[in-house]
């Protein structure tokens, strides 16, 4: 009965999650893998070509191709959990709607995290396109010209995505030509919570105020989320040698993500973003950041793993990151681990950018 509760409230939880996700698996993400989350890694498929296409010959018939697709391994580098104390009541006596409302809650809060460490690896593992400026007359513009970079990069028309950040929606609510609302999509994609279409692009609004991004770009079938409860939501009494008759919700999940064509997720800045290549440090376990353009200044800080990003003219004390000389400070770090990296000019934040770090960057 236990078993049957946990999994019961887990999927509560999930469905809750699924349905708050703003980077939704299915429209940014895809869930291709082999293995078990929980044993720490899985095999992500990587395909960079399609199945060859030969002429065939009655007589000789053809010459068999190999497959193009291979494996990565992903390390699992997210472990999250939730942990409430429902005082007054043994697991038992807890009102049924008290239950629900905590399982709401707990797959909302879920979700929101999921999508901040999910947009950060799609921030630090796309690509960076920086425009000079944008404004409503010019952003469809841009869109066009991203959508033509992806094109050549065999980025598949469908089931392209463009994630807008709230400034750059506004724009395009402003482009009565060219952006096509709600009203005009289909009901399986506005269900996804799909905004509009332009471009060939479905538009989602993302509630986002990274410094400089204006939206990202991409194809699900080029980066994937993996999750699972490593430890199933359950309820059940709080037997910690402090609390009296009480009861909690616990649970946790792990998960990754991973972008598998770098070219096929389009990060896109205006006035533009950092660029900044990663070195092994000197010290094990460390990497150095070397920052080669975007900059004003020489004046940096930097955050591992931040669970919020700097936003466009946040105050250095606010940031309350570590200082950072390009090619020299050495950062400690894990594989898989994202780096953020901020410019400050005048004690503000004027520039941005991501780095995931490799193995082949940590000494």
């Amino acid at each position: 009965m236990a078993h049957e509760q946990q999994e019961r409230y887990s999927d509560l939880v999930l469905a809750k999650l699924r349905d708050s996700l703003v980077l939704k698996d299915g429209v940014v993400f895809n869930n291709d893998y082999e293995g078990k989350p929980s044993a720490g890694s899985v095999k992500i498929p990587v395909r960079d070509a399609e199945v060859q296409v030969s002429d065939y010959d009655k007589a000789a018939g053809i010459t068999a191709t190999n497959g193009t697709t291979t494996y990565q391994t992903l390390t699992i580098n997210k472990d999250k959990a939730v942990g409430e104390i429902i005082d007054g009541y043994d697991a038992e006596a807890v009102p049924a709607n008290l239950v629900a409302d905590r399982l709401d809650s707990a797959g909302y809060s879920l979700a929101k995290t999921v999508d901040t460490d999910g947009a950060t690896v799609l921030l630090a593992e796309g690509t960076a396109y920086n425009a000079a400026s944008v404004d409503a007359s010019s952003a469809y513009d841009l869109i066009v010209d991203v959508r033509r970079a992806m094109s050549k990069a065999n980025v598949p028309t469908e089931g392209r995505y463009l994630l807008a950040t709230p400034d750059f929606y506004a724009m395009l609510l402003k482009d009565k030509d060219h952006f096509v609302g709600a009203s005009g999509l289909g009901d399986q994609i506005k269900q996804t919570g799909a905004v509009g279409k332009i471009a060939g692009f479905t538009v989602y609004e993302f509630n986002d105020d990274t410094a400089g991004l204006m939206f990202i770009a991409g194809h699900p079938r080029f980066a994937a989320r993996v999750k699972e409860f490593s430890v199933p939501v359950k309820l059940e009494d709080l037997k910690d040698g402090k609390h009296i008759g009480a009861s909690w919700v616990n649970g946790r999940m792990v998960y990754a993500h991973k972008v598998l064509r770098p070219k096929a997720i389009q990060n896109v800045y205006a006035p533009g973003s950092l660029t900044a290549t990663l070195a092994k440090g000197s010290a094990e376990g460390t990497t150095i950041a070397t920052i080669s353009a975007g900059n004003t200044g020489t004046t940096y800080a930097y955050k591992v793993n931040p669970t919020a990003r700097a936003t466009y003219n946040q105050t250095s004390s606010s940031y309350s990151g570590t200082a950072l000389t390009s090619g020299t400070t050495e950062i400690a770090v894990s594989v898989g681990d994202v780096i953020e990296i901020v410019n400050l000019s005048s004690s503000k934040v004027v520039a941005v950018t991501y780095v995931t770090a490799a193995a082949d960057k940590i000494k």
